[in-house]
Protein backbone atom coordinates (compact mmCIF):
# COMPACT_ATOMS: atom_id res chain seq x y z
CA UNK A 1 0.00 0.00 0.00
CA UNK A 2 2.94 2.53 0.78
CA UNK A 3 4.46 1.83 -2.69
CA UNK A 4 1.07 3.92 -4.55
CA UNK A 5 1.84 6.81 -2.13
CA UNK A 6 5.11 6.89 -2.46
CA UNK A 7 5.05 7.19 -6.40
CA UNK A 8 2.07 9.88 -5.72
CA UNK A 9 3.84 11.86 -3.31
CA UNK A 10 6.87 11.20 -6.09
CA UNK A 11 5.11 12.68 -9.03
CA UNK A 12 3.60 15.81 -7.08
CA UNK A 13 7.19 16.36 -5.76
CA UNK A 14 8.35 16.62 -9.39
CA UNK A 15 5.60 18.44 -10.47
CA UNK A 16 6.01 21.00 -7.31
CA UNK A 17 9.86 21.20 -7.98
CA UNK A 18 9.06 22.85 -11.25
CA UNK A 19 6.03 24.64 -11.30
CA UNK A 20 6.27 26.97 -8.45
CA UNK A 21 2.18 27.42 -8.05
CA UNK A 22 2.19 23.71 -6.53
CA UNK A 23 3.11 24.05 -2.80
CA UNK A 24 4.78 20.76 -2.00
CA UNK A 25 4.76 21.86 2.04
CA UNK A 26 0.83 22.30 1.51
CA UNK A 27 0.50 18.94 0.10
CA UNK A 28 2.59 17.26 2.95
CA UNK A 29 0.63 19.56 6.01
CA UNK A 30 -2.71 18.64 4.36
CA UNK A 31 -1.55 14.61 4.18
CA UNK A 32 -0.57 15.03 8.10
CA UNK A 33 -3.99 16.16 9.21
CA UNK A 34 -5.93 14.59 7.10
CA UNK A 35 -4.11 11.19 7.63
CA UNK A 36 -5.15 10.42 3.90
CA UNK A 37 -1.56 8.87 3.30
CA UNK A 38 1.25 8.36 5.62
CA UNK A 39 2.99 11.09 6.00
CA UNK A 40 6.09 10.16 6.71
CA UNK A 41 6.19 8.32 3.16
CA UNK A 42 4.35 11.07 1.76
CA UNK A 43 7.43 13.32 3.16
CA UNK A 44 9.95 11.13 1.59
CA UNK A 45 8.41 10.52 -1.76
CA UNK A 46 7.61 14.48 -2.27
CA UNK A 47 11.91 15.09 -0.81
CA UNK A 48 12.82 12.39 -3.77
CA UNK A 49 10.52 13.97 -6.55
CA UNK A 50 11.15 17.82 -5.13
CA UNK A 51 15.52 15.88 -5.70
CA UNK A 52 14.83 15.33 -8.92
CA UNK A 53 13.16 17.92 -10.68
CA UNK A 54 15.32 20.74 -9.01
CA UNK A 55 18.26 18.12 -10.74
CA UNK A 56 16.62 18.76 -13.62
CA UNK A 57 16.25 22.46 -13.83
CA UNK A 58 19.87 22.49 -12.49
CA UNK A 59 21.26 20.13 -15.67
CA UNK A 60 18.69 22.19 -17.91
CA UNK A 61 20.76 25.18 -17.14
CA UNK A 62 23.95 23.25 -17.57
CA UNK A 63 23.24 21.49 -20.42
CA UNK A 64 21.04 24.27 -22.52
CA UNK A 65 22.35 24.82 -25.85
CA UNK A 66 24.61 27.30 -26.71
CA UNK A 67 26.13 27.69 -22.82
CA UNK A 68 29.31 26.99 -24.28
CA UNK A 69 29.87 29.52 -26.71
CA UNK A 70 28.42 32.39 -24.33
CA UNK A 71 30.75 31.24 -21.94
CA UNK A 72 34.22 31.79 -23.78
CA UNK A 73 32.46 35.17 -24.95
CA UNK A 74 34.96 37.85 -23.83
CA UNK A 75 33.06 40.74 -22.49
CA UNK A 76 29.74 42.11 -22.06
CA UNK A 77 28.55 44.55 -24.18
CA UNK A 78 29.20 48.01 -22.46
CA UNK A 79 26.81 49.97 -20.85
CA UNK A 80 26.09 53.82 -20.34
CA UNK A 81 26.49 54.32 -16.40
CA UNK A 82 25.21 57.95 -16.48
CA UNK A 83 21.96 56.67 -17.04
CA UNK A 84 19.49 55.25 -14.46
CA UNK A 85 19.20 51.97 -17.03
CA UNK A 86 22.79 51.59 -17.42
CA UNK A 87 23.32 51.91 -13.78
CA UNK A 88 20.91 49.12 -12.90
CA UNK A 89 22.22 46.96 -16.10
CA UNK A 90 25.46 46.88 -14.05
CA UNK A 91 24.44 46.45 -11.12
CA UNK A 92 22.66 43.61 -12.21
CA UNK A 93 25.71 42.05 -14.00
CA UNK A 94 27.77 42.87 -10.67
CA UNK A 95 25.34 40.77 -8.69
CA UNK A 96 25.11 38.25 -11.01
CA UNK A 97 28.66 37.37 -11.14
CA UNK A 98 29.01 37.11 -7.50
CA UNK A 99 26.14 34.89 -7.08
CA UNK A 100 27.88 33.18 -9.73
CA UNK A 101 31.09 32.84 -7.73
CA UNK A 102 29.60 32.05 -4.50
CA UNK A 103 27.45 29.30 -5.78
CA UNK A 104 31.30 27.90 -7.34
CA UNK A 105 33.26 28.55 -4.44
CA UNK A 106 32.80 24.29 -2.74
CA UNK A 107 32.95 26.80 0.99
CA UNK A 108 29.64 28.42 0.12
CA UNK A 109 27.70 26.42 -2.59
CA UNK A 110 26.74 23.73 -0.28
CA UNK A 111 25.69 25.47 2.60
CA UNK A 112 23.74 27.98 0.31
CA UNK A 113 21.71 25.23 -1.01
CA UNK A 114 20.68 23.58 2.07
CA UNK A 115 20.41 26.49 3.52
CA UNK A 116 17.87 27.12 0.88
CA UNK A 117 16.35 23.65 0.44
CA UNK A 118 15.57 23.55 4.12
CA UNK A 119 14.47 26.91 4.97
CA UNK A 120 13.58 28.31 1.69
CA UNK A 121 15.56 31.66 1.48
CA UNK A 122 17.24 32.36 -0.92
CA UNK A 123 14.47 30.48 -3.21
CA UNK A 124 15.07 26.81 -3.81
CA UNK A 125 14.38 27.60 -7.35
CA UNK A 126 16.44 30.46 -8.19
CA UNK A 127 19.34 28.68 -6.16
CA UNK A 128 18.82 25.32 -8.37
CA UNK A 129 19.11 28.34 -11.48
CA UNK A 130 22.05 29.67 -10.74
CA UNK A 131 23.61 26.53 -9.37
CA UNK A 132 22.97 24.89 -12.97
CA UNK A 133 25.07 28.12 -14.52
CA UNK A 134 27.88 27.86 -11.90
CA UNK A 135 30.99 25.33 -11.42
CA UNK A 136 29.15 23.79 -9.10
CA UNK A 137 29.04 19.76 -8.94
CA UNK A 138 26.04 18.13 -9.34
CA UNK A 139 26.10 15.54 -6.94
CA UNK A 140 26.86 18.27 -4.16
CA UNK A 141 23.82 20.45 -5.31
CA UNK A 142 21.59 17.04 -5.36
CA UNK A 143 22.82 15.41 -1.57
CA UNK A 144 21.90 19.26 -0.66
CA UNK A 145 18.83 19.12 -2.04
CA UNK A 146 18.08 15.98 -1.17
CA UNK A 147 18.97 16.71 2.46
CA UNK A 148 17.48 20.01 3.26
CA UNK A 149 14.50 19.14 1.74
CA UNK A 150 13.84 15.35 3.70
CA UNK A 151 14.53 17.49 7.24
CA UNK A 152 11.93 20.23 6.23
CA UNK A 153 9.36 17.68 4.75
CA UNK A 154 9.87 15.00 7.66
CA UNK A 155 9.78 17.60 10.14
CA UNK A 156 6.59 19.29 8.70
CA UNK A 157 4.96 15.76 8.73
CA UNK A 158 5.72 14.57 11.67
CA UNK A 159 4.57 18.03 13.34
CA UNK A 160 1.26 17.94 11.99
CA UNK A 161 0.57 14.46 12.34
CA UNK A 162 1.02 14.84 15.93
CA UNK A 163 -1.86 16.40 16.93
Amino acid sequence: MWVWQLALAVGFGIGSAVVPFMNAEAYVLALGATHALNPVVAAVGVTIGQTIGKVAMFLAVRHRPGYAARKAKKEPKPVNLDTRWGRFVQWNRDLSKRLLDAMSDSRWGAPVTLLSAFVGVPPLYGVALIGGASRMRTVVFALSVLVGRGARFILLALGVSAF
